[in-house]
């Protein structure tokens, strides 16, 4: 069995937060460059030019690309042949988030209940998804969710009867409510499928797949720039400021459901849709 340092997904974890912050995916910059080509409001042209321009600041003077550094999400593959030494997991994931938010300068945004709202001081705890895989190494990817964003999401029980035209009108409307609430130009995560909780945790896990990469079922890869196109119809443009550029992408994760079931959740991020991950190798234990 190969085993892997908590201080290792505590460095880890830390410098993710400190990039995924700081430094815009090359997918989001080739996306917003590519819109920026064919938008057609001069004043949507100017603000996808300022959001570039904002982007490459960040990244050269390493500081933050938003003033809302988000709630920390991670999702977490755990190899089933690796063992995690020198402390619990969970802890190092959450030790790692709170040295990141330290270190890198990031604003602390949580609270320590919903109700009871003073704040913990170190964006910690993050949300933390797991899930176990085969293998000896360690998956991490971390997405910090800012709430301007994260508040416009949505989640709706459906009937099977009401079929996909319910399902795509709803998840339509979710983003024209929204309007510039969430800082377009977005990403639309939809999640459809299993539970109430599995339908929103599939629309979350959506957002990371990179801009440009569609499913790999034929018919959701068609129903996704359906979406994109009667999205970007909206004409709520860049920063709510008018045009066609509301979308980056719509992306769908599916998952089978109950017979009585049709649940459908969407997820939206604003367009740094923030996200960076790592694979940490297990080493061979020295008492083998």
């Amino acid at each position: 069995m190969k085993e892997i340092h908590v201080n290792e997904v505590i460095s880890a974890v830390e410098r993710l937060c400190i990039e995924a912050n700081c430094i815009l995916n090359q997918d989001v910059i080739d996306a917003l460059n590519k819109a920026l080509g064919i938008e057609e409001s001069s004043q949507g042209r100017e603000v996808l030019q300022q959001l570039l321009e904002n982007a490459e600041i960040a990244a050269k003077e390493n500081i933050p690309i938003c003033q809302d550094t988000g709630m920390a999400v991670l999702f977490v593959e755990v190899g089933q042949d690796l063992h995690i030494i020198g402390g619990d997991l969970t802890g190092a994931l959450n030790e790692g988030v709170r040295r990141g938010y330290e270190k890198g300068f990031l604003r602390k945004s949580i609270v320590k209940d919903p109700f009871n709202r003073i704040n913990t001081g170190d964006n910690t705890p993050a949300v933390i998804h797991y899930e176990i895989v085969s293998g000896d190494k360690i998956g991490i990817a971390i997405a910090p969710k800012g709430f301007g964003s994260e508040n416009m999401g949505a989640l709706k029980m459906f009937k099977p009867s009401d079929g996909l035209p319910a399902v795509k009108n709803f998840i339509v409307e979710t983003v024209d409510k929204a309007g510039p609430n969430p800082c377009p130009p977005i990403v639309v995560g939809v999640g459809l499928g299993g539970t109430m909780e599995k339908a929103a945790y599939l629309a979350k896990k959506a957002l990371l797949r990179p801009i440009g990469e569609s499913n790999p079922v034929e018919e959701y890869a068609r129903l996704e720039q359906e979406l994109l196109t009667k999205i970007n119809h909206l004409g709520i443009g860049p920063q709510g400021f008018g045009g066609r550029t509301t979308a980056l992408a719509v992306n769908i994760e599916v998952f089978p459901t109950h017979i009585a079931g049709l649940p459908a959740a969407v997820n939206i991020n604003c367009h740094v849709t923030r996200h960076r991950q790592v694979v940490l190798e297990g080493r061979v234990s020295s008492c083998e």
